[in-house]
């Protein structure tokens, strides 16, 4: 693995840093947040004069979001330069005719941004390079010599997000990081597990050098298979993801990769009570059919009817608690191919009363499989009654359905093989660890900022990227996808750190470092001694920011509050005169010490180091 670039404080000592005046730049903060914010970062960052809106999900970065972007991507490019991966940039329009093997133009459907030129060629903004990368390929790669080959870029992307919300978390135009790595083997130097190895500690040192708090956390595995995908979340109450992890091995995954330990189940036990079909019409969702019965979710099974994708499909019925969900990653995984939901026309054909199907059907269905998760194996339950409109209770596994033998009794497998007890639900917190027996997994919210996978060959494949091996035999080429996106790393840090007053930005990636509030500027000499401090301060690494406007100190102590800028220094004519300077970190509580004009450059960069 790569090591970063820099491990130091963020705050370079062999370089100037830049001195701005407030009233020469443009930040308009403001007292209000707009009308649809929800979210802090979203509140904050139209407060503090960051971004304005131009339209739904379309903002513009004002100078103090810029230049903390400005700062994220340059620590993102020391970080991929240092791990052997080279800068380019790609165009934003997409040619559609790129898609026509892939067939992404289908699968991102409205998400889409499509655009006709005067001459009726179509084309799209791309929300992602995978074709446009690979079709460079196509014309480059010549020699099995050439690999490993490690491409980058920072570039704005377009999603035609039907409901954008939440700020930079989720808009139409954003900036990112994505990153394409190429090559014939899986293992070696120049091997795919190599790069990922080295991009994956890449991303941990761009995080850390932000000065983010996150996790890396297995997501879904790629066509390749092993823990082939991983997910960067900075860790945050108001996240929209779910993080599972275990606090005695360390072990974290998102909800669609989360792994569950060990868990009983039986079928012994004689039926808790006879079977009685209720009517159950117009009861959308289970909690409302589980009251009309008198029980609950978790009483309940819930058979989910799906399909094998392959050239016979097979019906497969995947059968858990009401309470939990399944999980198609899961299915997937103990089928041993691609699944997905049942065509509900062709379903019903096949004798299947969707939304009241009962596990039984997976006798009655030709050519099906049915997984049962271990929580809804054995006992008695309430379901479906394999009718529209009703339900049954007091059905129990072994007396009402002919699924259950001797051998899934003992083994969890049929004797046909067409049963299998197996995991195939999300994993919740509560459940065991699967790393650490006796332990259970611990919930806690994230943004995703970063995600690296394995493509395998899947755009190769589909594109013609081939190459002659050392061999002289043609292979298909394999990818790596590694992504970052830039402006939502600002919205999360902002998610992150924040008070009820505003934004605390980490250092290495505010707009300024400090901030010199100047009490009274008009004062004779006093913006002279405030000139020649943040000269010393700049010449030192500093980026500086002065608050030479003529108002009250109340409203420059709360805008100094809302941006977030790390360390403050307050002058004023009364500081000036006792040879003084009030200094103040954003994160601290309380109010701002008094330090000698002659120590504050050495205070500055003793705090830098600790933030």
């Amino acid at each position: 693995m790569s090591n970063a670039a820099t491990t130091t404080s963020p705050i370079s000592t062999s370089s100037s840093g830049c001195v701005h005046r407030w009233t020469q730049t443009l930040i308009p903060t403001t007292r209000d947040a707009p009308s649809d914010a929800e979210t802090p970062s979203h509140i904050f960052m139209v407060r503090a004069g960051y971004i304005r809106s131009v339209g739904s999900g379309i903002y513009t970065y004002l100078p103090l979001a810029w230049r903390a972007l400005r700062k994220i991507s340059e620590i993102v490019r020391e970080e991929m330069d240092a791990a052997g991966a080279s800068e380019l940039l790609m165009p934003t329009l997409e040619p559609i005719e790129l898609y026509k093997d892939t067939k992404r133009d289908v699968d991102y459907g409205d998400l889409l941004f499509k655009l006709e030129d005067r001459h009726g060629r179509i084309a799209a903004l791309g929300p992602t390079h995978e074709e446009v990368i690979t079709d460079l390929m196509c014309s480059s790669l010549t020699s099995y010599k050439q690999f490993p080959l490690n491409l980058y870029q920072i570039q704005t992307k377009f999603r035609d997000e039907f409901r954008p919300r939440a700020g930079l978390l989720r808009c139409r135009e954003f900036i990112m990081k994505d990153a394409y790595s190429f090559h014939l083997e899986l293992e070696g130097d120049a091997g795919l597990n190599d790069t990922y190895d080295k991009m994956y500690q890449a991303y941990t040192n761009i995080f850390t050098r932000c000065g983010l708090d996150f996790s890396a956390v297995e997501a879904e595995a790629g066509p390749i298979g092993g823990s082939a995908s991983h997910e960067f979340m900075v860790n945050c109450v108001s996240g929209e993801d779910t993080i599972l992890y275990c606090p005695s091995s360390g072990y974290a995954a998102n909800v669609e990769k989360a792994e569950i330990g060990e868990r009983s189940w039986s079928f012994d036990g004689a039926p808790g009570s006879d079977l009685t079909k209720h009517h159950t019409p117009k009861m959308p969702g289970i909690e409302l059919v589980a009251e009309h019965l008198g029980t609950t979710a978790s009483g309940m099974l819930k058979t989910i009817v799906m399909r094998t994708v392959e050239d016979t499909p097979r019906w497969v019925l995947a059968v858990v608690r009401g309470d939990h969900d399944v999980n198609e990653g899961k299915v997937r995984d103990a089928v041993g191919c691609a699944v997905e939901m049942a065509p509900e026309g062709e379903a019903r054909k096949a004798g299947f009363a969707i939304g009241y199907v009962s596990p039984r059907m997976g006798y009655v269905a030709e050519n099906s499989l049915v997984l049962i998760d271990p929580d809804a194996a054995g006992g008695t339950w309430a379901t479906g009654a394999d009718e529209n409109d009703y339900h049954v209770t007091g059905w129990h596994w072994s007396r009402d359905s002919e699924l259950v033998d001797s051998r899934l009794e003992e083994t969890g497998v049929s004797e046909d093989g067409l049963v299998r007890i197996v995991s195939i639900r999300n994993a919740v917190a509560g459940d065991p660890s699967p790393r650490a027996e006796g332990s259970v997994l611990e919930e806690r919210r994230g943004i995703e900022v970063g995600h690296i996978f394995k493509l395998g060959s899947k755009y190769s494949d589909a594109m013609g990227l081939s190459v002659l091996d050392r061999d002289q035999k043609k292979r298909s080429v394999i990818m790596g996808c590694y992504g970052i996106g830039v402006s939502r790393t600002l919205a999360a840090c902002v998610e992150m750190a924040h008070d009820e007053n505003g934004i605390v930005m980490p250092l290495a990636i505010a707009p300024y470092h400090v901030q010199i509030v100047v009490i009274k500027p008009e004062g004779d000499g006093v913006m002279d001694h405030v000139d020649a401090l943040s000269k010393e301060l700049s010449s030192n690494g500093f980026d500086v920011l002065v608050d030479d406007r003529s108002e009250r100190p109340g409203p420059k102590f709360k805008d100094a509050d809302l941006i977030g800028i790390p360390l403050r220094i307050i002058v004023s004519p009364k500081t000036i005169e006792a040879g003084e300077v009030e200094f103040k970190r954003r994160s601290d509580e309380g109010k701002a010490v008094l330090v000698s004009r002659g120590e504050i450059l050495n205070t500055c960069l003793d705090a830098a180091k600790s933030l």
